[in-house]
């Protein structure tokens, strides 16, 4: 009822908007395909509109071009009859020698004729139009036509042909021709738009199936079914992005796995303290135990077991979020390790396990010694609780070029590459591990993560099964320039 009513609202919210921005919306509201097909068709007419637009002026010019080679031939022959008819006149130009001319004004509606004698005075004009004098002094004009009229080499005069349209003396083959080249461009642009629209609609298809099947794949993992995938394959941009998705799809996956087994690991660790401590105080309750030392250091142990695994999680919570900053200082690798296997000596021969100490003398690294030290306790930890009785532990204090190492190896049960990339994640534990009584709370490892980034370095896992397995941590080395970088992150590996 609640998502009908926000509907609803929605709804009359939407129907109270100006009727502009209404149609904004719906405007903008068009599905990839319609999108595809209005570009290539917008980019198809701008294509043939512009292709017409040249072809329009190419032709014009054609067109023109023919027209004033037209109009020159009718001044040329009007002044070869004229010239005639002025010799057979005797150079009277009113006996006969105009007739030429009057016969081209009559003869070709679109023109008029001027002529002119040697001294430039007007002897016939069909127009009536005064400017035509001044035009036709205008050689360069590109209406106006002239030829000489000239009787046995000498110029007696000038013909003055005005044209007044570009389509003036074309033939009508001429017409018909300019006519069906224009409608050949508008038909061909229609083909244009038309295969335009369709090659757009099949391209869009063709682009938009893996969208949507990334798009369905990502709302059946929405709806719960975490084994979808889109199954793209291809090197180009979108099988790519297929290809991403599937990883992307396979890591929610296994972190829904992951999730589902913290919760269970979780449960059970939590389980396990609290149902001896709630039947050992029911039992004693109850009168079946006393609540003597013995039954009281039962109590006493897993209540020390629960704060622990409390006290583990709120440290990596703590270090996850940050709230404290660490304080980094120069360190001496060497001495701080030494500390640390000295506490872990006594332990580590109770548990029946040899251990070896290798370091380089003075290793000076730049981060927080108590972290450090946690880091270094949590790996011997590890090591301790899976190698078995008669097993042999290495620590290894080593200075490199420009890192700090700290490596835990040890003869335990080992691990396979894909343990390796589990291997920090929280309650995540070796399965062959996990039935041993000495089963650690699977946050040691997370923490050892945690604090090796924040001091700008990486963790290296090493192992193969039943031969053991080596964790290294890198830090960065103490120089003289790591109190000038104390605010800067450099990252100097990977993971």
């Amino acid at each position: 009822m609640a998502a009908n009513s926000t509907d609803a609202t929605w709804s009359q919210a939407d129907s109270e908007e100006p009727d502009g921005k209404s149609a904004k919306k719906k405007g903008l509201n068009l599905s990839f395909n319609k999108r595809i097909v209005l570009v290539m068709l917008a980019v198809s007419l701008i294509t043939v509109l512009s292709s017409i637009a040249v072809l329009s002026f190419v032709w014009e010019q054609h067109f023109q071009t023919y027209t004033r080679e037209n109009v020159q031939r009718v001044a040329d022959s009007t002044a070869d009859s004229i010239a005639q008819g002025y010799k057979a006149s005797r150079g009277d130009w009113y006996s006969g020698a105009l007739n030429a001319a009057s016969s081209a004004s009559i003869l070709y509606d679109s023109i008029n004729v001027q002529v002119r004698d040697e001294n430039g005075s007007i002897v016939y004009d069909d127009s009536t139009d005064k400017a035509l004098g001044a035009a036709a002094m205008k050689e360069s004009s590109g209406n106006v036509a002239k030829a000489a009229i000239d009787v046995d080499g000498n110029q007696v005069g000038t013909v003055f042909v005005r044209v007044h349209g570009s389509d003036t003396l074309l033939t009508q083959t001429d017409a018909e021709f300019r006519e069906k080249s224009y409608q050949a461009m508008i038909f061909a642009a229609f083909i244009a738009m038309a295969i335009s629209v369709v090659v757009g609609v099949l391209f869009s298809r063709a682009l938009v199936a893996p969208i949507r099947r990334i798009t369905n794949t990502a709302k059946a993992l929405k709806e719960g079914d975490y084994s979808a995938r889109t199954g793209m394959k291809g090197t180009d941009e979108i099988a790519r992005l297929g290809n991403m998705f599937d990883a992307m799809a396979d890591s929610v996956e296994q972190n829904r796995k992951l999730e589902r087994r913290l919760v269970t690991d979780v449960a059970h660790e939590l389980r396990t303290p609290l149902m001896a401590i709630q039947s050992t105080v029911e039992a004693m309750i109850d009168g079946v135990f006393e609540p003597d030392a013995e039954r009281l250091e039962t109590l006493n142990s897993e209540v020390r077991r629960l704060s622990r695994l409390v006290d583990a999680l709120l440290k990596l919570s703590r270090l996850e979020s940050r709230t404290k900053p660490i304080e980094r200082q120069k360190v001496d690798l060497t001495e701080m390790l030494s500390a640390v296997v000295a506490t872990h000596q006594a332990y580590i021969n109770e548990e029946g396990l040899n251990l070896e100490f290798e370091y380089d003398p003075h290793v000076y690294v730049y981060g927080d010694a108590d972290l450090l030290r946690q880091a270094a306790a949590n790996l011997i930890s590890n090591a301790v609780r899976y190698t078995p009785e008669g097993g042999t532990i290495t620590i290894t204090a080593r200075k490199g070029e420009l890192m700090g190492q700290i490596s835990v190896r040890d003869t335990g049960i080992g691990l396979t590459p894909e343990e390796a990339k589990m291997v920090f994640q929280r309650f995540w534990r070796a399965d062959s591990g996990r039935a041993r009584a000495t089963g650690g709370l699977g946050v040691g490892l997370s923490v050892v993560k945690e604090i090796v980034d924040q001091h700008n370095g990486w963790v290296r896992v090493e192992g193969r099964p039943n031969e053991g397995a080596c964790f290294t941590i890198y830090v960065p080395l103490y120089t003289s320039e790591s109190e000038k970088k104390k605010g800067s992150r450099p990252r100097f590996g990977t993971n």
